[in-house]
């Protein structure tokens, strides 16, 4: 048996208990214009589908860092917060470094939650056109009407 950096030893013999740990969650959407309403919209759509597909309570939610890139100022995207039951939770808002050709109108999220989940369990959210930037987090848009309790969106053309 060994001893770990803590003090607390290590050996075969685990604890089959699951752990509560602090890990990070990354989320991004586009917004469709820089207005208040569309930032909002979008956001609230994120921090949906967040929550629900790692079914987080108000409580699990540590603190959330909320970023736009610099055609976004309509509002802070923070304020998409309001029905979620996080009065409680410290949030800030920032931008994100003007990189010449980076993907617009993005917002993005990085929420600090206490779970027992594990890395590979954890669900990264990427909606949207912000799908391009994370492929294997994107969602689609049906698994989003699904999360927000909307119908499927109708896609056109294809074969009769």
């Amino acid at each position: 048996m060994s001893i770990r950096p803590n003090g607390a030893p290590s050996g075969e013999a685990t604890d089959p208990t699951p752990r509560l740990v602090c890990r990070g969650l990354r989320g991004a959407t586009t917004a469709e214009a820089n207005t208040a309403e569309d930032i909002l919209e979008a956001t609230a759509e994120l921090l949906t589908a967040l929550v629900r597909l790692n079914d987080l309570r108000s409580d699990d939610i540590v603190s959330a860092i909320f970023t736009t890139t610099p055609d976004l100022n309509a509002t802070f995207p923070a304020l998409a917060r309001e029905g979620l039951d996080w009065s409680e939770v410290p949030l800030l808002c920032g931008h994100e470094m003007a990189v010449p050709g980076a993907l617009e109108r993005v917002v993005r999220v990085l929420l600090h939650v206490n779970t027992t989940r594990s890395p590979s369990e954890v669900r990264h959210v990427y909606l949207k056109g912000a799908g391009e930037l994370r492929p294997g987090w994107a969602v689609s848009e049906e698994e989003l009407a699904t999360l927000l309790g909307r119908p499927a969106p109708v896609t056109t053309g294809g074969t009769p």
